[in-house]
């Protein structure tokens, strides 16, 4: 085979060199590839309702009646089972509100729906539970009785565990305020995004990008972002949405109220 190429003039050798090539990406056009494409996702305002249910629900102590929205934030990515081809990963390359993801990141359990569903419910409640107690925690750190109180939260079909944060901030908003008899929100639309733990650490949680546009299409001037995740939030950022890194509830607390203030804030 070298000898009989060795004899064709070079145009004719890289024709025949190309047809495998040529071949193997018409294949790869047609075959599903590992990969999920996702997008903006909705955003639901934790202290209101989403789809005609109240999201927070506190029951065992006096609430107040919040002003502003805090508006937590999600993505939406190609099913499990759906195909991703060729096409329509280079048509998410180029466009700014589409991410290629590798799809045993976006769905670490496999391509059983129902599994997956199972998985992200579970998440949402771990997130639930987190949450509550950060707040509870810090609302009792500060004089609130929280010794009675019980917390519902209701996101529908909504799973993992990316609301945590906001969840944890909706429930201290309804009880306590801004600590002053004022709303964390200062009337704004905030949005963002991050994990909690009970202790009130705030974490990553990936499609930050996509949700700042999730973010600014619902209304949002504000976008808490957990801070590991500012350089791929600032990325992509709509122009007059105001990133502000968080790493700790208190953290978080404290830059609500420096915003309300007009103090200077961290941004990405």
């Amino acid at each position: 085979m070298l000898s009989r190429l060795t004899q064709l003039t070079r145009p004719k050798a890289l024709a025949l060199c190309a047809l495998p090539v040529a071949a193997l990406l018409g294949v790869t056009a047609f075959a599903p590839l590992p990969f999920a494409v996702a997008q903006p996702g909705s955003t639901a305002n934790v202290l209101g309702e989403y789809k005609g249910k109240q999201v927070i629900t506190v029951k065992g102590a006096p609430t107040r009646k919040t002003d502003g929205q805090l508006r937590m934030t999600t993505i939406v990515a190609t099913g499990p089972q759906m195909d991703v081809r060729l096409g329509d990963v280079l048509d998410a390359w180029f466009r700014g509100d589409r991410a290629v993801m590798p799809k045993d990141s976006v769905y670490p359990d496999g391509d059983d729906v129902k599994k997956v569903e199972k998985h992200n419910l579970g998440d949402m409640k771990k997130s639930q539970d987190a949450a509550t107690d950060a707040a509870l925690s810090y609302l009792s750190k500060n004089g609130v009785d929280t010794d009675k109180v019980e917390v519902e939260v209701d996101l529908g079909e909504i799973g993992g565990p990316s609301a945590g944060l906001f969840l944890a901030l909706g429930v201290i908003d309804k009880l306590d305020g801004d600590g002053s008899g004022g709303d964390l929100t200062g009337g704004r639309s905030i949005a963002g995004t991050g994990t909690i733990t009970p202790k009130g650490k705030v974490g990553p949680v990936g499609g930050v990008e996509l949700k700042t546009q999730a973010a600014k299409r619902d209304g949002a001037t504000v976008f808490l972002v957990p801070e590991a995740e500012c350089s791929e939030a600032k990325g992509n950022a709509p122009k007059g949405l105001r990133l502000v890194p968080v790493t700790t509830l208190q953290g978080t607390l404290d830059a609500l109220r420096d915003l309300k203030k007009g103090a200077d804030v961290p941004t990405c």
